[in-house]
Order: structure tokens, then sequence, then C-alpha cells
């Protein structure tokens, strides 16, 4: 696929927010017996007194294993042969890299194909970033497996906390992922590092201080939106080991009068972050990916494919088809509503394009998004309509949802809804699953010894040492 295909300008109503002025109180937003400390040191208290159980850490290295399967995937595409050539792979030294510079490589790789996970209520991929800082600081340093989990764990929990606080005005300018990332990258390096609450404190200050990532990349498609991830994870390497050096960050970065909340949310709830401290872990709240596009296009190839079963059973030609109508909530709007896509890019981020390839192709995979399948795709996306209905626009973004209607010629009509697509912690894909699409990444990055990357993932459950993917 080509990560440089422009995307069309997707035209909505400009919604105007003015930013509140009301002061943020942390003291009202936890227990008393954490009165006086920064909304930061609390969330850096809750995080680290979670037990962990092997379940959890099996479930992080089924996480690790998806994320790390994506950045080699992604090494295969056109923004990952240019991040290769930056990285200089062969440069011929036996040195081994700057943890930093690994991360922001792993984590551009990690997001290039649109397989990674998201964390709906956060509305951010927590793996592209988390992932690459905890293997790059783990090579490092040498730590072994669940050491690594131990920090994914962490990351993904600082990373969607601080996300599910941004508010939904935030993520109509920013993108969680850059922004809300760098926060779980520090976290991740926090733990491996072995910082004690007041450097990480720091480290999760001077993270939050390079938080930064603008939609602006859309109109034209730009390979900006890897960039991102990369940036994100670095960010965090690096604040983590100047923390370890003493080095000094913002306890306030949060919550302050000139802090990342008053800076970039009108709408933020801080209470989120440190709500429900006893849930388990948000990482087990995430969702795995089952088809290479955008998030918001899933709740509509998820029914599609239901419909698309419906139909062959009755024997129903596509050619019936006078129209589909899909329903979803505003964010997806926002992000793909694009009737006509020319690219493999544009058509991932096509709610158009989904349905028709639900309902066109026997599998929704790499190559529906590709030339052939776009061109066989547009007279079928020519008729679909998407409009904002409710339930779907009340219940995201706790749910990610959507109904596909499809009017046949002859006046008969076909439904089907979803509240939670398949991936969800609602309706998550299997173990066995999990494993045959990160064999199916693998494959797709033409990794060498693929059974030997993935019983090294999830071996690390147990405390193995993490396998090199032969990407550096």
């Amino acid at each position: 696929m080509s990560g440089a295909s422009p995307l069309r300008p997707v035209q909505h109503e400009a919604v105007k927010i003015p930013y509140s002025s009301k002061a943020i109180d942390v003291n009202d937003l936890s227990s008393p017996s954490l009165t006086g400390l920064s909304l930061t040191q609390r969330l850096v208290r809750i995080i680290r007194e979670k037990p962990t159980t092997s379940a959890d850490f099996e479930a992080a290295a089924l996480f690790t294993l998806d994320a790390l399967a994506n950045c080699v995937a992604g090494r295969n595409a056109a923004p990952g042969h240019i991040l290769s050539q930056w990285f200089g792979t062969n440069t011929g030294s036996n040195a081994l890299p700057d943890a930093g510079r690994v991360a922001f490589l792993l984590g551009g790789l990690c997001h290039i194909l649109e397989t990674d996970d998201l964390h709906r209520e956060s509305v951010v991929h927590p793996g592209c970033v988390v992932v690459p800082a905890a293997y790059a600081l783990a090579e490092k340093h040498g730590r072994d497996g669940r050491e690594l989990l131990t920090a994914v764990l962490h990351g993904f929990e600082a990373a969607t906390r601080v996300g599910m606080a941004v508010g939904p005005a935030h993520y109509r300018i920013w993108h969680n992922t850059a922004t809300c990332g760098p926060f779980g990258s520090a976290m991740a390096g926090a733990s491996l590092l072995g910082l004690d609450d007041e450097a990480a404190t720091n480290a999760l200050g001077n993270a939050g201080s390079q938080s930064s990532g603008l939609w602006q990349f859309l109109e034209t498609g730009a390979m900006t939106k890897h960039l991102h991830a990369g940036h994100a994870a670095e960010a965090g390497v690096r604040a983590a080991e100047l923390a370890a050096l003493g080095f000094t960050g913002p306890a306030r970065i949060l919550e302050g009068e000139k802090g990342f909340f008053r800076a970039t949310c009108p709408d933020a709830d801080p209470g989120a972050v440190l709500r429900t401290p006893d849930a388990p872990w948000q990482l087990v709240r995430t969702s795995i990916k089952p088809w290479p596009s955008c998030r918001h296009t899933h709740p509509t190839i998820d029914a599609g494919e239901e419909l698309r079963a419906r139909l062959l059973a009755e024997a129903i030609p596509l050619d019936a088809i006078a129209g589909i109508e899909v329903d979803t909530y505003q964010a997806a709007l926002d992000v793909c509503d694009r009737p006509v896509a020319t690219s493999d890019y544009e058509a991932k981020f096509s709610l158009q394009h989904s349905i028709a390839a639900a309902l066109s192709c026997p599998q929704v995979d790499f190559s529906a998004f590709g030339d052939a399948a776009r061109q066989a795709c547009a007279p079928l996306a020519e008729r679909v309509k998407v409009r904002l209905a409710e339930p779907w626009a009340s219940a995201y973004p706790a749910s990610w949802g959507g109904r596909v209607t499809v009017r046949l010629e002859s006046g008969a009509i076909y439904s089907a809804e979803r509240s939670h697509a398949k991936g969800d912690p609602e309706a998550p894909l299997s173990r066995d699953e999990m494993i045959a699409k990160a064999k199916m990444l693998l494959a797709h990055g033409d990794a060498k010894e693929p059974d030997r990357i993935v019983d090294g993932i999830l071996g690390m459950a147990a405390g193995g040492k993490p396998p090199q993917l032969g990407l550096y």
C-alpha cells in the first residue's frame, strides 16, 4: 500500500467551542490521602498500585505481538521504506542503536497499515506508541519479557487514561494518539528504567510538554500520521532517559494554567484520569483490528459482511441494490465520509468504499483496498449515503457502532447493526485469531523465522527474553 496517496478534504460545518476558564482543582478528583499531589503524581501512583496477574501478562504478550507484527509489516509500505532509509539500516555498524531512534522507527512502522490496536474511550492507538518504546528500552538495557510486559501495561494505562480525559473537542483538531501517546511511552520508560515516583512524574511532565499532532494531514494524505506515532514513542523514551539522570519536568503538566488540558482541551474531563482505579487494566479494554482500515469503518464492515452472507444465501446479485444507508456517529463522518476513494489510503478512510468492499469482496484484507477492488467497488460505493444517527451518535466513544441498510430495486430491505465490532473487548479475537493475524502481518513484511518471533514474544509472559525482529 502507499501511505502517500492523498485523502480528499472532508467538508463539515465548523463547530466553535469556547475554551472553559474554570480552574481545575485536582483535590476533588481522588481520595483524600492523595491531597496535595498533582494529577500526574496521582496517575503514577494508581498505575503502580495495580496488581498484575498471569492473565494480564498473557494479554499484554498478545497485544505486544500484534504491535510488533505491525512494525514488521509496515516496512513494506512506501512510508516504511522511507523510515527504514532514514534509520540507516545498512550502516554496517555493530553498535546497539539509540533507544529513542529505535522507538521512532518502530512507532512509525507500526501505524502505517491501519491494522494496529485502538482504545475506544480514549480514541488512542496505544500499541504503536507504547510497545515500540518498551521494546527499544528493554533491548537496550537487557530486560526480560515480564519487565517489558509490565511496562506495556503501565504505558497503555497512562496513555488511555489521559486520552479519556481530553474530551471530544480535542479530537476534532488533535490526533489523540500523538498527543496522549507520549504519556504512555514515558510511563513505560519509567517502569523499565526503574524510576521512582518523583522521576516518573518528571518523565511524564516532559513527555506531555512534547505533546503534538494535528489532523491537517488528512487534506492531502501526507505521511504525517506515521510521524505522529514515531514521535510519541520517542518523546517518552527521551523524557524517561533524561528523568533517570535527574532532569526535571512539570508535575502539573495536565491541569496547570499553562498545561495540556488548558491548551488543547476545550471540554476536558480531568477526573477521567483517575476514575475507577480498581478497574481491569485498560489494555484488556483495547480493541484489536481484524480489518486493515480506519477503526471508524469497522462497524460498517462487520455489518456488511453479515449482509453479504444473507444476500448470497438468497442468490441476490449486487446490481439488485438500489441504495445503501450507513448510520453512524460524528467522528466517523469527520474522518471517513469519503464518497470517492482514488487510492488505497483513501479507501481505508472511506465508509462508502468499506461497505462496498464488505458486500463485494470474499474477505476484507489488504487487497480489498487496492486498485482493482476500488474500481470494482466504485459503482456500489456511489449508491451509499452516510448520516449521523442515534443511538450511535450518543453512544460514542464508549461504543463505536452503526447500522447498514441495503434497499433493493424490488423494495426489499436488509439491515444489520453493530453496537460493538469484531475485535472489540465485547467481541474479541481469539488467541488463535490474533496469532494468525500476526503471522499474516509477518509474512507481509517478509519476516525471517516468523515462528521464532511469534513464539519469542508470547514466551515473554513467562519471563523469556524479547526476540530480535530483524528490522535493523
